[in-house]
C-alpha cells in the first residue's frame, strides 16, 4: 500500500494511540487549509488541473475524517463481542479511502476529456502557482510528521493517509508545470496533466486496497520480522527450536503463536517458567503483542519438514 517502511512498534499501545490521533488531527487541518486555498485559485483560474488537486484535497479531508473515526474505533479495547480488539477497523478505513479516491479519479478523467476537446485559457496564473508552492511546503511538513508516526506505530490507516499526501506532492508539482505550459504553450496541456493525475490516483487506490486486504486476510508478518521472532525465541538456552509459528497484525496489535521445543525431562513448572521468559523477551520487542506459546517435548516434535529459519541450529 505504501512505500513508507514501517518498523515493529517500539512504544506502548497508549503512546501509539496518542501519536495516531495527533496524526489524524494534523491531516484534517492541513486538508481543510489546502481546500480553502485551492478553491480560491481554481475559482480565479478555471484550470482543470487545479480542479483536480482541489478534488484530491477534498477527498483527503474526507478520508482523514474516516481515518479519525477508524483510529478511534481501532484503539478501543477488546470487548465481549470482539475479543481480539478492533484493529481491523483501520483496514476497513483503507478500503473506504480507496473508494473515495477511485471515484475522484473517474470524475477527473471525464472532466479532463471534456476540457481536452475544448481547451480553455488559464487565468490568475501567478496565484495558481503560488498556491501550489504553499501546498507543497505544507504537505512536506505533514508527511514528515506522518512518517514519524508510521515508523513508531505501523498504522495502516496513517500509511493510507500518508499515501494520499505523497501523491499530492506529485500532483501539485505537475499542476505547476501544467499551468506554465498552458500559459506559454498549448492550453490543452492543462487537461493532459489532469488525466495523468487521475491515472496516478487510480494506481494509489490499488496500493491501498492491496494492503487493506492483507490485513483483513491475516497475512503473515514480513519474513524479516518472523526471523526476528525466531531469533528471540531460540536465543533462550533451554529452547531447542520452534515450529508452527503463526503471525498477523491488526491495526497496532501484533498477534503471534508458536510452539517451543524443550527437553523431555523438564517439570511442568520449569517448562512454564521458560515459556514466560521467552514471552517476556518477545514482549520487549513487540510491546502489547498478543502471544500464545505451546510447549512441546523435543521427542514429540512433528516429523514433517520445518522451514530452515524456524530451526535453532540453522
Amino acid at each position: 500500500m505504501t512505500d513508507v517502511a514501517s518498523e515493529s512498534p517500539a512504544i506502548s499501545p497508549q503512546q501509539a494511540g496518542r501519536l495516531m490521533r495527533q496524526a489524524t488531527y494534523a491531516s484534517i487541518t492541513v486538508a481543510l487549509v489546502l481546500i480553502a486555498a485551492k478553491l480560491v485559485a481554481w475559482g480565479m483560474s478555471g484550470s482543470v488541473s487545479l480542479l483536480a488537486t482541489l478534488i484530491d484535497s477534498f477527498l483527503d479531508a474526507l478520508a482523514s475524517l474516516v481515518n479519525l473515526l477508524a483510529v478511534r474505533h481501532a484503539l478501543s479495547p477488546a470487548d465481549r463481542e470482539h475479543r481480539f480488539g478492533h484493529g481491523k477497523a483501520e483496514a476497513l478505513s483503507g478500503l473506504a479511502q480507496a473508494t473515495f479516491i477511485t471515484g475522484s479519479a473517474v470524475f477527473l478523467l471525464l472532466e479532463s476529456a471534456r476540457r481536452l476537446l475544448d481547451p480553455q485559457p488559464i487565468g490568475a496564473y501567478g496565484l495558481g502557482i503560488g498556491i501550489m508552492l504553499f501546498a507543497i511546503a505544507t504537505t512536506l511538513a505533514l508527511l514528515g510528521f506522518q512518517r514519524h508516526v508510521i515508523r513508531k506505530t505501523g498504522s495502516v490507516a496513517i500509511q493510507a493517509d500518508a499515501l494520499h499526501y505523497r501523491t499530492d506532492l506529485l500532483v501539485n508539482g505537475s499542476v505547476i508545470l501544467a499551468l506554465w505550459l498552458s500559459v506559454h504553450g498549448w492550453a490543452g496541456f492543462d487537461a493532459l496533466f489532469a488525466i495523468a493525475i487521475a491515472l496516478y490516483i487510480l494506481f494509489s487506490a490499488w496500493q491501498i486496497v492491496r494492503q487493506a486486504f492483507d490485513h483483513l486476510m491475516d497475512r503473515e508478518l514480513p519474513d524479516q520480522e518472523r526471523e526476528d521472532i525466531v531469533r528471540i525465541a531460540t536465543s533462550h538456552l533451554a529452547v531447542h527450536g520452534i515450529h508452527d509459528l503463526r503471525t498477523r497484525r491488526a491495526g497496532t496489535s501484533t498477534f503471534m503463536q508458536l510452539h517451543l521445543e524443550l527437553d523431555d525431562d523438564l517439570s511442568l513448572l520449569q517448562a512454564h517458567q521458560i515459556s514466560d521468559e521467552v514471552e517476556g523477551e518477545l514482549l520487549a520487542a513487540y510491546p502489547g503483542a498478543e502471544i500464545i506459546i505451546h510447549v512441546d517435548p523435543i521427542s514429540v516434535v512433528p516429523d514433517e519438514p520445518v522451514p530452515e529459519f524456524l530451526r535453532k541450529d540453522s
